[in-house]
């Protein structure tokens, strides 16, 4: 794909990743006040980056992608969003400002927002199970996103972050808890779009690497953006990190040491593109993620 084809079917994808959410959560039978708080962190934007991510390589492998596909991929986004609400939390984050709006707690009180995280969640799962999928592979995601949302994957990185509070992570500890709490969702999106696909096993396992360092990145320059970007920009409080003495690359490398491990990262990704490419593959939408990562100095 060029340039602009990578472009308009990012656009038109996400508008379809939208209208799946849309249609989905109108056609939950549940109390009012639910359903309205459950859509308001899931209607507050977002770039869709993980179901993005499945349908972009079901279109790289596939040519194109199905309505099941769009649905498995967009039932990854409830998980995204049930997340955000409970890190958003008093006793988690305490964030008062998410994508530029008030956080869910702060509109619905914090009981709604831990109930309408639970639904999230919970439908999740509902929605996926339900698929017309072929019953090995549904098997086979249920269980990879299972685990990738629970204690050995998304949960237990949030803990390993909470217990870092207290002390000095080393790199390699610092890495596990965003393997998990960040990267767990990214390396399960880059499973399931190679499982939609039926990519080969060495094809799988490079788009494993690439979700691995995906995840990697994104936290990297996530705690980036908390020293160089501005409120405005991000949509969030920013220079919380530091002020919380939380870990972060930054905070334990410098500002250049993160950058550098934020560039090493992105290299591993394009070596794990490259293994794709090798095989014939147009790798040209999978390499566009790469341009997610812009990299200035601090103002």
């Amino acid at each position: 794909m060029k340039n602009n084809q990578v472009e308009e079917f990012k656009q038109a994808t996400i508008a379809k990743i939208d209208q799946c959410l849309d249609e989905y959560l109108a056609s939950l039978e549940s109390y009012a006040v639910l359903k309205d708080a459950m859509r308001y962190s899931v209607d507050a934007g977002g770039k869709r980056l993980r179901p993005f991510l499945i349908l972009a390589i079901c279109q790289t492998f596939k040519g194109t992608y199905s309505d099941l596909d769009l649905q498995a991929a967009s039932s990854l986004e409830l998980i995204h969003t049930y997340s955000l609400i409970h890190d958003d939390l008093p006793e988690m984050d305490n964030d008062d400002l998410r994508r530029g709006k008030p956080t869910n707690h702060k509109v619905y009180g914090q009981a709604m927002a831990v109930l309408a995280g639970d639904g999230l969640l919970t439908t999740a799962f509902e929605w996926l199970s339900r698929l017309e999928l072929d019953p090995a592979i549904q098997i086979k995601l249920v269980h990879a996103l299972s685990k990738a949302a629970g204690p050995e994957g998304m949960v237990n990185g949030q803990v390993g972050d909470i217990q870092g509070e207290q002390h000095q992570l080393t790199l390699a500890k610092l890495q596990r808890v965003h393997r998990g709490k960040t990267g767990a969702l990214i390396q399960y999106a880059c499973y399931a779009g190679g499982l939609l696909s039926n990519v080969s096993a060495n094809q799988q396992d490079a788009l494993k690497q690439f979700g691995i360092q995906f995840g990697l990145a994104f936290q990297i320059y996530d705690d980036i953006l908390d020293v160089v970007g501005t409120e405005a920009e991000l949509g969030k409080k920013v220079h919380k990190d530091q002020a919380e003495n939380k870990n972060t690359y930054p905070g334990l490398l410098g500002l250049e040491g993160a950058q550098k491990e934020l560039r090493h990262s992105i290299q591993l990704m394009r070596e794990s593109l490259a293994v794709l490419q090798r095989d014939g593959i147009d790798i040209s939408l999978l390499a566009d993620f790469l341009n997610y990562f812009k990299i200035k100095d601090k103002a």
